[in-house]
């Protein structure tokens, strides 16, 4: 294709270095480099290699970095290719990564049908990077058939992750009553599936309890349009010794496959997409306002006078708006 970014085709065939050079393109903020990686995503757009996408959330200890390395070895043993975009704390100073998934991935990352790649998560999207949901369009044009989205699990992260995948698993760990109490019915209600990891020696018995728990509270729940019965459940997991591992992925593929025959899956694709373009042009919206010297001055002038108690916030917003939509302005 005349006038198409170097990295195409190397990205198409499948190249692990141009895959990354291309995620590094998208996630840059230099001007340049944001223009050359909207050109490649607009050039990518007309493809049609979709890669079974799974959102992994869960709170942190809960063991999501060792289920992804034992979930994605058995994958890449089956034959499937597996990308991992691991989004990790970021440090506040360098907005670098500090955790560093390929150093607890140590074998996935060096199995050649797997690829990972941590991604600081800034204070965007409640830990979810803004430019994840590019990342996962360059890791299905490169041929990936599961990219998993793992996130820090706090905030806002599992509604964001929910939004750019098409199944959402919840991790956790072995746990009592109490602890089933805290986890929210947002949550519950995005899960498709909750995996009760750890279960193997001395919790073993606690996870099967927690997995009974779960269940009921599941069941609670109303069913959705868009899942076959039985749908969404709780199993037991063992990241140690692979215990559910199989049944996990056979799960996640009777539940992918049903959702495609019933129009479910593109239905949601559709509405993702949507919902990412208009996220976009809020952002882009923002950006050109932050970039103006005069609006900046209204912004922080109004701001001063609502810290001091001489405005309501919703009065000094309703007058900036009004000075951002009037004709003269």
């Amino acid at each position: 294709m005349d006038g198409s970014d170097p990295l195409r085709e190397p990205l198409l065939a499948g190249d692990r270095r141009a895959l990354a050079r291309a995620i590094t393109l998208v996630e840059s903020t230099r001007p340049d480099h944001r223009d050359r990686a909207t050109a490649l995503l607009d050039d990518l757009a007309g493809l049609d290699r979709q890669a079974l996408r799974i959102g992994l959330s869960g709170t942190p200890g809960v063991g999501k970095s060792t289920f992804l390395e034992a979930f994605g070895t058995r994958l890449t043993a089956r034959g499937q290719r597996v990308a991992v975009l691991a989004v990790d704390p970021s440090s506040a100073r360098t907005g670098g990564s500090i955790l560093g998934d390929k150093t607890r991935m140590d074998r996935l990352a060096r199995d050649p049908n797997a690829y990972i790649r941590p991604s600081p998560s800034a204070t965007h999207l409640g830990g979810v990077a803004r430019r994840t949901r590019e990342a996962i369009t360059l890791c299905e044009a490169a041929g990936f058939d599961v990219v998993c989205v793992e996130t820090v699990g706090v905030g806002q992260s599992e509604t964001t992750v929910a939004r750019m995948t098409d199944l959402f698993v919840l991790l956790m760990a072995p746990a009592g009553g109490d602890e089933l109490q805290g986890v929210k019915r947002g949550i519950m209600e995005l899960a498709d599936l909750i995996l009760v990891n750890k279960a193997d020696g001395d919790l073993l018995a606690a996870a099967t309890r927690t997995v009974a728990d779960y269940a009921g509270a599941l069941h609670l729940l109303r069913a959705r349009p868009q899942d076959p019965d039985g749908f969404p459940k709780a199993r037991p997991v063992s990241a140690v010794d692979g215990t559910g591992l199989d049944a996990a992925w056979d799960d996640m593929t009777t539940l992918a496959d049903w959702r495609r025959a019933r129009g479910h899956w593109d239905r949601n694709r559709a509405d993702q997409a949507a919902h990412w373009f208009a996220e976009e042009v809020r952002h882009g919206l923002l950006s050109r306002l932050e970039g103006d010297a005069g609006i900046r001055a209204a912004m922080a002038d109004l701001s001063a006078r609502v810290a001091a108690g001489e405005r309501a916030p919703r009065a000094a917003a309703a007058e900036m708006l009004e000075r951002l939509t009037s004709p003269g302005r």
